[in-house]
C-alpha cells in the first residue's frame, strides 16, 4: 500500500524550508513550533527575542510577559509555502492577562498547522479513500519580574502531530505526543551607563531556550523536538514625541545532532550540536510614528549546512484604539522558492485590566 498525493511533496518541502533541523540526516520533529507566529517580527527578518514584550512573547521570549501588565489578545494566520497551492495554514492564538495576586502574567496559547489532504492509494493506483495531516500544540505560560530591570518566564507545552493514519506502515505514521518546556528572560535596563555613554532604557538583551522535551514518537520511529537556544540584543536609536526606531537581531542555534545513526539524547545533544548545522541570523528595523504607524524591514540567513534559507522581509502595522493590525511579506534571494510571497496577518487586542 501507498500514499500518492501533491500533499507529500509539499509536507517535505514545508520540512525543508521551515526547520535548520532537516538540513540533517533525518532532522527534528513538529517544525512548525520554529515559526514566527506575528506579523511584526515576521517583518523585521524574524526576530524578536530582545523585543516581545506582549501577548507574543509566549513564542519569543516567556520573560518578556514579566513586563506585560494588560490584557491582551494575540491572533495570527498565514497561508504556508503559497506557490504550491497546497491548502496549507498556519494559525496562532494567545490570550494573556497580568493577574496581581502571582505578581506576574499568565498566558494560554493554541497552535495549528493543517498540513493538507492525501490520499491513500494501493500500489496499482487504486485510491482507498483520503485522510487530512496537522500537528497543533498547547501550551500555559507565567512571566513576572525578577527585578525592576530583568523579567523570567516559562511555557509549558503539549504537542500532537498527526502525519498519517496508525497502520499505515511508513515513518511518522500513528499520532505523534511530547511535551515540552521554554525558559525566557529579558533584560530592559532603565539605567545604564557603558564607559560613558547614556543607555537608559535604550538597550535590550534576550535569551530563550526553547521546546526542550522528550522525542516524538510514531508508530515506528522517533524524532528529537526542535529544541532551540535564541539570543537577541535590540538598540532604540530614536526617540522622542513623534518617532521611534528601533533595531534588532536575533541568533538562534537548533541544539540537535542527528545522523544515521540516530540522535543525541538532551542534555548531551546540547553540547554536540555545536559541531552541526549552523546560526541563523535575522537583523530588523522598524519605524514608528507618533505611536500609530509603523514601518518594518529586516534580513534572514543561515550557513548551506544548516538549510541555506536567505529572504529579505518587509512589514507595516497599524494602531486604532485598543486594535493593533500588522502584516509582513517574505521577499526569498532565490526565485521560484517555496516561501517567495509569504504573508502573514497578525492582530493584536489590548484592552487593560478594566473595562
Amino acid at each position: 500500500m501507498t500514499m500518492i498525493s501533491k500533499g507529500m511533496a509539499v509536507v517535505a518541502a514545508f520540512a525543508l524550508v521551515t526547520s535548520a533541523s532537516f538540513g540533517q540526516v533525518g532532522g527534528a520533529a513538529v517544525p512548525f513550533l520554529l515559526i514566527s507566529p506575528d506579523a511584526r517580527a515576521s517583518g523585521m527578518g524574524d526576530i524578536g527575542t530582545a523585543i516581545a514584550d506582549n501577548a507574543n512573547a509566549v513564542y519569543w521570549n516567556p520573560g518578556g510577559l514579566g513586563f506585560n501588565d494588560t490584557r491582551q489578545i494575540a491572533l495570527s494566520f498565514s497561508k504556508w509555502l503559497p506557490q504550491f497551492n497546497a491548502d496549507l495554514f498556519y494559525s496562532y492564538g494567545t490570550y494573556a492577562q497580568y493577574v496581581d495576586a502571582i505578581d506576574g502574567t499568565i498566558a494560554g496559547t493554541v497552535i495549528f498547522m493543517n498540513l493538507g489532504e492525501f490520499k491513500r492509494t494501493l500500489s496499482d493506483g487504486t485510491v482507498l479513500g483520503t485522510f487530512r495531516s496537522n500537528e497543533f500544540g498547547l501550551s500555559l505560560s507565567y512571566g513576572t519580574t525578577i527585578s525592576e530591570d530583568l523579567g523570567a518566564g516559562v511555557n509549558i507545552k503539549y504537542i500532537q502531530s498527526n502525519l498519517a493514519p496508525a497502520g499505515l506502515g511508513s515513518a511518522g505514521a500513528g499520532v505523534g505526543i511530547s511535551a515540552a518546556f521554554d525558559l525566557g528572560f529579558l533584560w530592559k535596563p532603565q539605567k545604564l551607563d557603558f564607559f560613558g555613554m547614556n543607555l537608559d532604557n535604550v538597550l535590550r538583551l534576550g535569551v530563550n531556550l526553547q521546546n526542550v522535551g522528550p522525542k516524538m514518537t510514531y508508530d515506528r520511529e522517533s524524532d528529537p523536538l526542535p529544541t532551540t537556544l535564541r539570543t537577541g540584543i535590540a538598540i532604540k536609536l530614536v526617540e522622542d514625541e513623534f518617532n521611534d526606531l528601533l533595531i534588532s537581531a536575533d541568533f538562534s542555534k537548533l541544539l540537535v545532532r542527528r545522523d544515521s545513526l540516530g540522535s543525541d539524547p538532551i542534555p548531551t545533544s546540547f553540547v554536540t550540536s555545536w559541531g552541526t548545522g549552523g546560526i541563523e541570523t535575522g537583523i530588523g528595523m522598524e519605524y514608528i510614528y507618533d505611536q500609530v504607524v509603523a514601518l518594518r524591514g529586516g534580513y534572514f540567513t543561515e550557513p548551506k549546512a544548516a538549510g541555506a534559507r536567505q529572504f529579505f522581509t518587509i512589514g507595516a502595522g497599524v494602531v486604532y484604539e485598543l486594535f493593533k493590525l500588522d502584516f509582513s511579506y517574505i521577499l526569498t534571494v532565490e526565485e521560484n522558492h517555496p516561501l517567495a510571497n509569504t504573508l502573514r496577518f497578525s492582530l493584536l487586542v489590548d484592552w487593560g485590566l478594566e473595562g
